[in-house]
């Protein structure tokens, strides 16, 4: 993939994140009051490390919920903003796949069909087809971030095409495959899916090969930067983590800081390691 062809995705990825965030802000004012009522119903609350600890001692919210969504969106802009400035000249096989990451966050926004199903009663076919995107989204994010740890440990750059198509065609398979129940969705505001502990650990190997291989790549490629990305690795996929599940007050600075910092330092570095080639 050129740079320039590049740039284009980048310039799409703002477009997408920008229309996400002002949907998302747009749909506010109707949604915030259907929240109160909606709590009123038992309602399951979502997985995920940070969300079991405080699980006993903080009540679910409905609204953190909305505003996790709405912060998900804003990161998603801001970061692709910033990637799009500062690699625009800069060849990085890595940044690309980053940059799909960062954009997946977005597609948070359809778990907004879930109160909007409550206010306007749409049909469950909508509210699956919203679910599937935003599964999509899930797991092309993490397999794109996967995609970059690849290319950093030494896999061709030649073949970006190819890991993009492969990319898109998994998470397409994941997100299809999984069975959704519209009706019953949790305190996330978003549906319940099938295979959830199966899936939890699938995410939690990614998470370590992930990791390990930006690690890994400091030796072959003689740079102590790559320690740097790993460990950003690490703040961006645990602050994700806590905003995919977030339903208290609590866990939206704790997750959108991680991800803010993750993502800083892996863009940084590897704007340093690609700057002068």
């Amino acid at each position: 993939m050129t740079i320039s062809d590049r740039n284009k995705v980048f310039r799409a990825g703002i477009i997408f994140s920008a229309a996400a965030l002002l949907a998302g802000i747009a749909a506010s004012p109707v949604l915030l009051p259907v929240y109160a009522y909606m709590e009123t119903y038992t309602v399951p609350r979502p997985g995920g490390f940070f969300q079991t600890v405080v699980a006993g001692r903080l009540t679910a919210n409905f609204t953190a919920a909305h505003f996790a969504v709405l912060a998900m969106a804003l990161y998603s802009l801001l970061a692709m903003a910033l990637i799009a400035f500062f690699f625009e000249k800069t060849q990085s096989p890595e940044i690309i796949f980053v940059a799909f990451f960062v954009v997946s966050l977005s597609a948070e926004v359809f778990r907004l069909a879930v109160p909007m199903g409550r206010i306007y009663g749409i049909p469950s076919l909508y509210m699956l087809m919203a679910s599937r995107i935003i599964l999509f989204g899930r797991y092309f994010g993490i397999f794109s971030l996967f995609a970059a740890s690849v290319h950093a440990a030494g896999y061709q750059s030649q073949q970006q095409r190819n890991a993009i198509i492969v990319i898109v065609a998994t998470a397409l398979f994941v997100s299809l495959g999984i069975p959704v129940d519209t009706q019953t969705p949790d305190t996330s505001l978003m549906p319940t899916g099938g295979y959830a502990a199966l899936f939890t650990l699938i995410e939690t190997g990614i998470f370590v090969i992930t990791a390990a291989s930006f690690f890994i790549a400091a030796v072959p490629r003689g740079s102590r930067e790559f320690v740097f990305i790993g460990t950003g690795s690490v703040l961006m996929l645990a602050g994700r983590n806590i905003l995919l599940h977030a339903d208290t007050w609590a866990a939206l600075p704790t997750g959108f800081v991680l991800l803010a910092a993750g993502t800083w330092l892996v863009c940084t570095r590897l704007h340093r390691i690609y700057l002068w080639l």
